[in-house]
């Protein structure tokens, strides 16, 4: 259990004296009881993946344990401060005590920015706990977000593009939490300033496996913001027309512009590809 690797990749960067004095001492790794152990105050993962807990838990029932986790000694026992997905997986095993580093840790502050951070380096964390885990480290950390983007490794406009995630509406955040959306696809939903077409083009990309440059070719195609020569036009429309125009918009998720003459008129439907025309014949046809 020598190997570097074990710390994991957060922890090793953030702390490398530590990571490395614990690989010139042998006692650096303890095996601690499971029922001493606390989970993680601090958590920034609000999403467990049943199906991956599964996965680690059938590995590890297999192999054992081949990254310990980080705790910190805390009144009579011990806090985690990275390894849940672990700690969980061994508790459920029946397994009486896992390897850990113990960490001199005394601070809740310490031991909120540090967990956070080595959670945001993990690969499996959705872009929603990510652009959490900033959102904490600037309100409970006091950092800016200078300061959180070179504690991460991460640029400024990386950071504050995360952070923008969270003006998504709580359906759409839930759904990228549970892997439905990608950051892709995010990011792209942030463009629609209105939050009813949001989530209508939300349910759009669930129903139909969007890809995020269909979504973004469907953001376009809304056309918001409006551009000044649609907005003259539609302040000569009656409010019946425009109402009207607004309902055709929303249903079929597309750009719809109606063209009234003296009498009656016509209705354009904007369409990117076959697909798209199909998906409009379909709603349209109640299909």
């Amino acid at each position: 259990m020598t190997n570097r690797k074990a710390l994991g990749r957060g922890l090793s960067a953030l702390i490398p004296d530590i990571a490395a004095e614990s690989q010139e001492r042998k006692d650096s790794i303890q095996f601690i009881r499971i029922n001493r152990i606390a989970p993680n105050p601090f958590q920034p993962r609000e999403v467990f993946d049943a199906e991956k807990l599964a996965e680690l838990a059938n590995s590890i029932a297999e192999k054992g344990i081949v990254q310990p986790i980080t705790v910190r000694r805390h009144e009579d026992g011990y806090q985690i401060i990275a390894g849940e997905r672990r700690f969980r997986c061994v508790r459920d095993l029946g397994i009486n005590e896992i390897p850990a580093y113990v960490l001199d840790i005394t601070t809740d502050a310490e031991m909120m920015e540090l967990s956070i951070i080595e959670n945001i380096h993990r690969e499996d964390l959705n872009p929603i706990d990510i652009a959490n885990g900033y959102r904490r480290l600037i309100e409970e950390c006091h950092l800016t977000q200078e300061q959180v983007a070179h504690k991460v490794g991460k640029d400024r406009a990386t950071v504050a593009n995360f952070l923008r995630l969270l003006k998504l509406p709580r359906q759409i955040q839930e759904s990228a939490q549970k892997g439905d959306l990608s950051m892709g696809h995010a990011r792209a939903l942030l463009s629609v300033t209105d939050t009813e077409h949001q989530l209508t083009l939300w349910k759009k990309i669930i129903a139909a496996s969007l890809s995020v440059r269909q979504v973004e070719q469907a953001v376009k195609k809304l056309g918001e913001p409006r551009k000044k020569t649609d907005t003259q036009e539609t302040t000569r429309l009656s409010a019946y027309v425009k109402d009207a125009e607004d309902r055709l918009r929303k249903a079929l998720t597309t750009k719809v512009k109606l063209k009234p003459k003296a009498t009656g008129g016509s209705i354009e439907i904007d369409y990117y590809d076959d697909d798209d025309l199909d998906r409009i014949v379909n709603t349209i046809l109640g299909e």
